[in-house]
């Protein structure tokens, strides 16, 4: 079985001093792992668009695609069943003048999320594959400075 996600790393601002949101969700242990948001690809969605629709959903903040990070993809068994998962990874610029940059947990699959600054964000990633994926971030910049 295949399933398809996207998602991304939201920046408050460019340049030095930048923060990054993240969002923690609990293991089966309960401890809180920190990663980046994301969620499946709906029918007639771009990866592009489901990654600016998952980082609103997890974090409150409505961001605008800088530039692809990078694709990951593992396989895992649930319920029964081997998926091979792939997930699609944005950079994205926080733009959101009604809300601005408040961050919200309220979605269910979220316990915490929090602001980041972007030096630090690859000490707090749980998961191996994300830290990766902030190697890109430098190019990414670069390329909309």
């Amino acid at each position: 079985m295949d399933e398809t996600s996207a998602g991304g790393l939201v920046l408050d601002r460019l340049g030095p001093g930048a923060n990054a949101a993240l969002i923690g969700r609990l293991d089966r242990r309960g401890r809180l792992l920190w990663s980046l948001p994301k969620g499946h690809v709906e029918a007639g969605e771009t990866e592009a668009d489901t990654a600016v629709r998952e980082v609103a959903e997890e974090t409150g903040i409505r961001g605008r695609v800088i530039g692809k990070l990078g694709t990951i993809d593992f396989w895992f068994v649930a319920e029964g069943r081997r998926v091979h998962k792939t997930v699609h990874h944005y950079l994205l610029l926080a733009e959101d003048p009604e809300h601005g940059l408040d961050l919200s947990d309220e979605d269910v699959e979220v316990s915490e999320v929090a602001w980041v600054p972007l030096a630090e964000v690859a000490e707090r990633l749980a998961y191996a594959d994300e830290r990766r994926l902030l190697d890109r971030v430098p190019d990414l910049l670069a390329e909309t400075a």
